[in-house]
């Protein structure tokens, strides 16, 4: 019994407390995910109707509101947020959001999805993680054509790329 007792206390030493601005295609897909890995939730969105794409059985928390206002980040619990997710359909809202999180809430781990390579690269010269779909997506199109292999076809179904 004392062995499982610490291997359950392991597992949850590696749950996290994370913050998701955005719950388009990208942010839904992530929270269900890591949510459904245990996980604590909260997905921020100014649509009441984006949170449908969670679906009926999410076990995380919706929070109607501006991602990039102090208060609603509050009640989404960045204070003590492990990570932050910014995934909004604007780049400079993205931005903002990050640096919120990163300077203001200090969150350890802080990245932002962003459309522009120019200004991820700009982003990241500011020390902000960025992760640039356009990029990503541009790479695994070149890597099929030149090798024949789909690296990116699991990406729906939670699969690794």
């Amino acid at each position: 019994m004392r062995g499982t007792t610490s291997a359950i206390a392991l597992v949850e030493s590696r749950l996290m407390r994370i913050v998701i601005v955005g719950c388009g295609r990208v942010g839904s897909l992530l929270a269900k995910r890591l949510a459904t890995e245990g996980h604590a939730v909260s997905v921020i969105d100014e649509r009441p109707s984006a949170f449908e794409r969670l679906g009926d059985d999410f076990d995380g928390e919706m929070v109607v509101g501006n991602g990039l206002e102090g208060a609603t980040l509050r009640r989404a619990g960045i204070e003590k947020a492990d990570c932050f997710a910014a995934v909004m359909p604007g780049d400079n809202r993205n931005l903002m959001a990050a640096q919120l999180a990163r300077d203001i809430f200090k969150v350890p781990r802080v990245i932002t999805r962003i459309y522009d390579p120019i200004r991820a690269e700009v982003f990241r010269e500011m020390g902000l993680e960025t992760i640039c779909s356009t990029v990503i997506g541009a790479n695994l199109i070149h890597d099929y054509f030149i090798d024949g292999v789909n690296r990116g076809s699991g990406a729906a179904t939670g699969g690794r790329a």
